[in-house]
């Protein structure tokens, strides 16, 4: 396990996560957080517009949560969570994070149980 998965580990269990910054799109095309890791929708949060994850859940899959002063635009918006905390939300799919990917660029989530996608 490298030094940025044990970081997103360590957050999860200390109950914080990291704020984040509007996503981007990559030389792929696919959404990424500013370090260039892959961003992931939950097919479960469809029906809904609003996040599913949360517990054991939230654990594997962050949720990509906004900087304080975030500010929603274009085909970005924001989602309060259960907690308080805001997620990024892209086209009506709030975001996640996987805590499979070891590096920038890694895709190990895409597909899981049929549910997580990235997103283009």
């Amino acid at each position: 396990m490298n030094v940025s998965r044990w970081a997103v580990v360590l957050l999860m269990l200390s109950g914080a996560a990291a704020a984040a910054s509007l996503p981007r799109h990559d030389a792929q095309g696919l959404l990424v957080d500013g370090s260039g890791h892959t961003l992931y929708r939950y097919d479960v949060d469809a029906a809904s517009g609003h996040s599913q994850c949360s517990g054991p859940c939230a654990a594997a899959w962050p949720p990509y949560l906004a900087d304080a002063g975030s500010k929603a635009t274009g085909d970005y918006q924001l989602a309060t969570r259960a907690d308080g905390s805001r997620q990024w939300v892209y086209r009506g799919s709030p975001l996640y994070l996987f805590a499979g990917d070891d590096k920038p660029g890694d895709r190990a989530g895409d597909g899981v149980n049929g549910n997580w996608h990235v997103v283009h």
